[in-house]
């Protein structure tokens, strides 16, 4: 069971996913609107998974994944994107995200990405 801490500006993407990972037996330890909260979240929470959407007010996924990053090399970070945004998937996976995951979210498709990153 991974601890996971859910970011996204969407409460009903954040809620979703909260139930998907719920369902597949892990530990939702925190929820952040943005990459600011993020940030401050993965310091206190020190959560195994963070799952980041790219496009958030304050500060978007990819600054707070390069952020996260610097501090905790550790962390996996799986990234949300909607359709169409391929080419910031591909600059998130560049610097350090471990997978990604598109919306609208599928249970089969959050457990893969899951198990790929639970070592």
């Amino acid at each position: 069971m991974a601890k996971i801490l859910i970011t996204d500006d969407a409460a009903f993407m954040r809620m979703q996913l909260k139930d998907i990972l719920s369902q597949l037996g892990h530990e939702v330890v925190g929820e952040a609107t943005n990459g600011l909260e993020a940030m401050q979240q993965s310091k206190e929470l020190k959560p195994d998974i963070i799952t980041m959407d790219i496009t958030m007010p304050e500060m978007n996924g990819i600054d707070a994944l390069k952020e996260i990053k610097r501090e905790n090399q550790e962390v996996k970070i799986i990234m949300c994107s909607a359709m169409g945004q391929q080419g910031m998937v591909v600059d998130a996976i560049k610097s350090g995200a471990s997978d990604f995951i598109v919306k609208p979210f599928n249970h089969d498709r959050v457990k893969e990405a899951l198990d790929k990153v639970v070592l």
